[in-house]
């Protein structure tokens, strides 16, 4: 079946200089910092995000930083618009250079219009769009340290964008109150130092106003976080990882919260540890939960399978990030599900499941959690990098009907009245009644060796083939309980767009350009990854022509995933697939879409 033409996108810019000299006002702007790592790109893009959020903005928030403490590329870009966006702008107004390799690598992604604002105590660029100012010698000369170049640069912005000088000097008092009184006191200099530097510079009057936008109560939040509050929530009380990027915040918030409800946070020595200190926690009785990343999944693996066989509840959070082995640590990919999906030897129920926004990280690990303790089983909370460590505009969580399934839990009263207490006992959903070790009147035996109702190993073989069916069939039972995808996009469109995690946005925004071209789409973004959930998916492939599956991998491992299910659908599915270790941008995706370029489409 051909798929339906799909017309080429508008490239044009929304944006340009001030007509007549009045400055002119951006709804929708992006603005990206980059420099050496230690230049403080990062401390500027926050600055700029916090801003940005005060004047009623939806932000979104990302970075691109190497893997390592300091030297080599990083930069930073803030989108602020006064519509909702998760996703990165495709062009830039502004771009500010800390050095000249920063100029050249932004160049491509600045707008038409766009300026280029440039550290002139660095190097010089003859660029006509293109404005030095000596950041660093203006902090040094000034201040006495040239390190305060980044506040130094926020001040020169802040007078371009035309911000409220109040509200920018609060913006620093907010980022540098815990620090030491001289450092608040240089910072606030820096930023006047910027000011007035580019009040000194023709060019820089009066060019762009901010528009404010009407967002409150909101809060800029990225994914780790939002895990880790909802493990708080959700009764998470045990806490065991290894740092590994992009995963580590998780285990640092955990480190900020959970001691203060009475829960454990423990750095073990690597993976192997953590994913065992993790099953013995559960199997104690406690809500545990491990965070991780591909090389410390494959560590793992072996512990996750014993979870599995010993029906342990357990949560594992993995960031994915650009594989194989150490691969690019600080690079966004989607490259793990093949490996979660089939994940240990032998097999086993699990459960993968997959945010596909900040909400859903908090929501959906609580989720996770109930899902765990239900079934008995492993969970993994499938996360990427973008969605780990991008931050977002996030409303308030609803605390309002959320809950705590402890699964068949018994009480020590319930557990008086049994003939016999079996940790693995046979019953018509799979999921077997439980009471922590340590319940009056309780023994059990508890191993990843083939065993029978009291978890005593057998290799008898009607008990074998029993004892299989007790585990895998509750991937049939569960069915109701999981996640379902949402849609998004015109009902009765013919062309589909299947995605899962922060890739969510990018579509959403490609979405947006198709429709006002006339051409209608619907998205059905995936949160259930593993079983799949057919009943939810065979309808919406039926009601379209085509169904590109975008994700970010070379094998589209969503896409085979999918094949494999509904074989009767394969031809209608497509893929779009991206690898080089950055999230797609809405005209981006749109061009993949059009079969052009940026795909490969196959």
């Amino acid at each position: 079946m051909s798929a339906p033409a799909i017309p080429t996108a508008d490239r044009s810019s929304q944006t340009g200089p001030a007509v007549g000299g009045s400055p002119k006002e951006l709804t929708d702007l992006a603005v990206l910092i980059g420099g050496q790592g230690g230049d403080g790109t990062l401390t500027v893009a926050d600055l700029l995000a916090r801003y940005f959020h005060r004047r009623g903005l939806y932000v979104y928030l990302s970075r691109n930083v190497l893997s390592r403490i300091r030297g080599g590329h990083a930069d930073s870009s803030v989108r602020a618009s006064v519509d909702p966006t998760t996703s990165i702008k495709s062009e830039m107004e502004l771009i500010v250079a800390f050095d000249a390799q920063s100029l050249e690598l932004g160049l491509p992604e600045l707008a038409p219009d766009g300026l280029v604002l440039y550290d002139s105590s660095s190097f010089h660029s003859d660029r006509p769009n293109a404005i030095g100012l000596p950041f660093a010698t203006l902090a040094g000369s000034q201040l006495g340290q040239p390190i305060y170049k980044n506040t130094t640069a926020y001040g020169v912005v802040s007078y371009l964008l035309g911000f409220d000088p109040a509200e920018t000097r609060a913006v620093i008092e907010e980022r540098f109150q815990r620090r030491s009184p001289e450092a608040l006191e240089k910072n606030l200099k820096a930023i006047e130092i910027g000011r007035k530097a580019a009040a000194e510079h023709p060019e820089l009057a009066q060019r762009w106003s901010v528009a404010k936008g009407s967002l409150s109560g909101y809060r800029i939040m990225a994914g780790n976080q939002a895990v880790a509050l909802g493990f708080v929530v959700g009764g998470g009380r045990f806490f065991a990882g290894y740092p590994i990027t992009p995963a580590t915040e998780i285990m640092e918030y955990l480190g900020r919260y959970l001691p203060s409800m009475h829960g454990v946070v423990r750095q073990a020595e690597d993976e192997l540890a953590s994913i065992n200190m993790v099953i013995g926690a559960a199997y104690a009785g406690a809500r545990a939960m491990t965070s991780t990343s591909g090389p410390g999944l494959s560590l793992m693996t072996e512990g996750i399978g014993h979870a599995g066989a010993a029906e342990i509840p357990i949560l594992v959070a993995d960031c994915q990030r650009v594989g194989p082995s150490t691969g690019q640590p600080t690079r966004h990919e989607q490259s793990d599900l093949s490996h979660l999906v089939h994940i240990g030897h032998g097999e086993f129920p699990r459960f993968v499941i997959s945010p596909g926004s900040i909400e859903d990280c908090f929501y959906l690990t609580i989720d996770a959690l109930n899902l765990a303790e239900r079934w008995r089983l492993p969970v993994i909370l499938l996360l990427d990098q973008a969605l780990c460590q991008n931050g977002t505009s996030t409303p308030p969580f609803d605390l309002n009907g959320l809950r705590v399934d402890r699964g068949k839990r018994l009480s020590a009263e319930e557990v008086a009245k049994l003939e016999a207490y079996q940790y693995y006992k046979f019953t018509p959903d799979g999921s077997s009644p439980y009471a922590p070790p340590g319940t009056p009147g309780i023994t059990a035996q508890v191993t990843g060796n083939e065993h029978d109702e009291f978890g005593h190993v057998s290799v008898n073989i009607p008990n074998r083939n029993k004892m299989m069916a007790k585990r895998m069939e509750k991937l049939i039972h569960a069915l109701p309980e999981l996640p379902r995808p949402r849609t998004f996009g015109e009902p009765t469109a013919r062309i589909g767009l299947i995605a899962y995690g922060s890739t969510e946005g990018p579509v959403r925004e490609a979405q947006e350009i198709l429709a006002a071209k006339g051409t209608p789409t619907k998205f059905l973004q995936i949160r259930t990854i593993f079983p799949v959930l057919t009943d939810t998916i065979v309808p919406f492939l039926e009601s379209v022509d085509v169904a590109y599956v975008v994700e970010h991998n070379y094998t589209g491992q969503l896409a085979a995933l999918l094949r494999g299910a509904m074989p009767e659908h394969h031809k209608r599915i497509q893929s779009i697939v991206k690898y080089d270790g950055f999230s797609f941008r809405g005209p981006e995706l749109v061009a993949a879409l059009e079969g052009r370029k940026n795909g490969p489409v196959r």
